[in-house]
């Protein structure tokens, strides 16, 4: 073998040392050349003719790392290292503890039950809505179950239907609660109903005035008697249904009212809707916030002349100041059955569905309200059939219907579908708003300002975004509004308006605000500690 082989052979033997065997430096004398190649450094070895050979430098073996790493100074490093490390740890956790004990305490949300989470849709006479299932040009029953799903965009909660039952007009011996008048069906038709509605998570509550085909709709007489058997057959109604006692009722049915909320009939989320043509007195207040749960009281946007007042702000004020709990809060147009558009001038229907969607309560609306729907006329004028489509009859029968009115010849809701600027959008937007902010659903009510041509309050909830409505009772002259308050901001961003120039996502000031004629408008502000 010729030395120039033996060299190559021992630069094999060098390269296939086990890494950790290898020795970090030359011998003495020796220096360093060359560099790097896959973390090794090659030097230079001398051969023994005097010539030199590459080394690879490939650092400390294990022997030797075990050997520098238990010598005083590294164990002072390490000691070192893992204190730092620790009181680290610590001081992050003592600083976590810090935010979280002086961070402001979530308010607790309170009970919920299921009409304190949407609107109502008040459905009234089924004859009026949808008839499915003839040509007769009457609505029913099996006609409600086939708009369920437009009923459900409009993310209402419960439908108030009827009355419905059996009824010969001034006969309280031949009225049965319990069953239902041929003409809209069966049932069958309404078990069917209840089943299609709960799988849209809307309830069905049933309108029992008595004898609402005759003058004396509550038989008041009757009514009086401790062993009226129309009493009787209310406390027997089936608990799928919900009630409507009169306000005349109330003060003898103390009793009745607190066995109606008892734990069981709450178990089968029974409802309990007291309405009159009188906003509710302190006597009958003081009754409602007596008892648990399940009653909501009615009061309204107008007064008894259907036409907007000065006392709205008054109203209001004094009815939530009735009402201790906003769960038994319920708000409507007006006492009597009739449409929105039909009272008041087409300008304030946004005013008054932002009032009942804003204000603290449930709110409850009449079927066609969400598209401008207007009562037939004559004395006392008539419901309209809803009117869904521009089909014939606008979508209601494929038979022959009653009067036409004119009035309503270019509404529908299918058309208000998909214009963003109709009535129908506003209601929809509304009753979306009202479900998922905080605020809204269960927030606090601050009145701001109140006159006779404006109204203007706040709704605000723990560490939610703040919003406040402002309205303009004026349909033909602009109005302006001063809103201060201390936890007020100058400015807040617009949510929705009537007012066309008014921008969505725009600022304005609120100090002095300027209102359009008859314009609706919500704003929000950011909560701030």
């Amino acid at each position: 073998m010729t030395q120039d082989t033996a060299l190559d052979m021992k630069d094999v033997e060098l390269n296939e040392i086990d890494p950790e065997k290898q020795p970090m430096a030359a011998e003495a004398g020796e220096s360093p050349v060359g560099g790097e190649k896959n973390g090794a450094v090659k030097v230079k070895l001398e051969d023994d003719d005097g010539g030199s050979r590459p080394v690879k430098f490939t650092g400390l073996s294990k022997e030797e790392l075990l050997k520098v790493a238990g010598t005083a100074g590294w164990v002072r490093v390490r000691w070192a290292l893992l204190i730092l490390f620790w009181l680290g740890w610590a001081g992050m956790l003592a600083g976590a503890v810090a935010i979280i004990v002086q961070a402001p305490r979530c308010r607790p949300l309170p009970a919920m039950e299921w009409w304190n989470k949407g609107p109502l849709y008040q459905i009234g006479d089924p004859a009026t809505f949808q008839d499915a299932e003839g040509q007769d040009g009457v609505g029913d029953i099996a006609g409600i179950q086939h708009r369920l799903d437009s009923l459900s965009t409009l993310k209402v909660k419960g439908l108030v239907i009827g009355p419905l039952h059996i009824n010969s007009k001034d006969d309280p011996s031949s009225t049965r609660l319990k069953e239902i008048d041929q003409k809209y069906g069966t049932i069958e038709n309404f078990k069917s109903l209840l089943d299609a509605a709960r799988k849209k998570s809307i309830q069905i509550v049933l309108d029992l005035t008595p004898n609402y085909r005759g003058e004396d709709v509550w038989f008041n007489q009757e009514m009086k008697q401790p062993e009226s058997a129309l009493l009787t057959q209310i406390k027997n109604i089936d608990s799928f249904c919900m009630i409507v006692y009169p306000m005349l009722c109330i003060s003898g049915l103390k009793r009745e009212l607190e066995e109606f909320t008892s734990a069981d009939l709450r178990k089968s989320r029974m409802v309990l809707l007291i309405s009159s043509n009188d906003s509710p007195s302190n006597q009958i207040m003081s009754i409602l916030n007596d008892t648990t749960t399940g009653i909501l009281s009615t009061s309204y946007l107008l007064s008894k002349g259907n036409e907007s007042d000065n006392s709205l702000g008054e109203r209001i004020k004094q009815y939530q100041g009735f009402a201790w709990e906003q769960d038994k809060i319920l708000w409507a147009i007006r006492p009597r059955l009739g449409h929105l558009a039909s009272a008041v001038k087409e300008k304030l229907l946004r005013v008054y569905q932002l009032l009942l969607f804003t204000l603290q309560g449930t709110p409850l609306t009449l079927y066609g309200d969400e598209i401008g729907l207007k009562d037939l006329p004559g004395q006392p004028a008539r419901g309209p059939y809803m009117q869904w489509d521009s089909g014939k009859n606008h979508g209601f029968s494929e038979g022959t219907v009653g009067e036409v009115n004119e009035l309503n010849m270019n509404i529908s809701f299918k058309a208000q579908e998909g214009d963003k600027d109709s009535l129908l959008s506003l209601y929809k937007r509304l009753s979306d708003l009202r479900g998922k902010e905080r605020s809204l659903l269960h927030g606090d009510f601050t009145l701001l300002n109140h006159t006779g041509k404006a109204l203007a309050f706040v709704r605000s909830w723990d560490q939610n975004e703040r919003f406040v409505t402002v309205v303009n009772f004026a349909p033909e002259e602009e109005t302006e509004v001063s809103i201060a308050h201390k936890n007020l901001p100058e400015q807040c961003s617009v949510v929705l308006s009537s007012n066309p120039e008014r921008k969505e996502g725009s600022v304005v000031p609120v100090k002095r605000l300027t209102l359009a004629a008859g314009e609706a408008l919500l704003l929000k502000y950011p909560y701030s500690a």
